[in-house]
């Protein structure tokens, strides 16, 4: 797993690694949209291609509108996922996002976001990697998660390999 300040080779960076470099250097919550344009330049500079930074800052835009959107009522709920999502998300994935349920770090409204931020990019094949740093920034992007984000970053930066259950 890539971890803060890990060198990336930006040439062929994809739209995740381009969220984890803008994650490790910014506070996601810190990010105005006025300054789209001053970090999109920053992020070419570094390297990174146009077109991904686009699909980035749209990614990253995507996830500032939904703090504004009112969240779905989901306590008690099971979820069913869709085809799409069940080609996307293998049964590893999955069983991280509902052990992260059971456990208290998402809800189930953030948990509908982990999944529609992590189908939004460009990986053909999803991870554990990509399920825990999309997690991260979902957190990090809403206000008065300080806590379950802390659980969060101890499970994403513990080197063991045992995962929550």
């Amino acid at each position: 797993m890539r971890g803060p300040g890990q060198n990336v080779d930006a040439m062929n960076s994809s739209v995740f690694d381009i969220l984890i470099y803008v994650f490790d250097r910014y506070l996601l919550e810190d990010l105005p949209a006025a300054e789209r344009a001053e970090l999109a330049r920053d992020l070419e500079s570094a390297g990174f291609g146009e077109d991904n930074v686009e699909r980035a800052l749209d990614w990253l835009a995507d996830l500032a509108e939904e703090r504004e959107r009112p969240s779905p009522r989901t306590d008690g709920s099971f979820r069913v996922y869709a085809a799409e999502e069940l080609s996307r998300l293998d049964a590893r994935c999955r069983g991280l996002l509902t052990s992260l349920e059971h456990a208290g770090i998402l809800s189930g409204a953030q948990r509908e976001l982990v999944i529609d931020r992590l189908l939004a990019l460009d990986a053909d094949e999803l991870d554990l990697d990509h399920v825990k740093w999309v997690v991260l920034m979902v957190l990090s992007s809403q206000p008065g998660q300080e806590i379950a984000y802390a659980r969060m970053e101890d499970l994403v930066f513990d080197e063991s390999p045992h995962e929550p259950h």
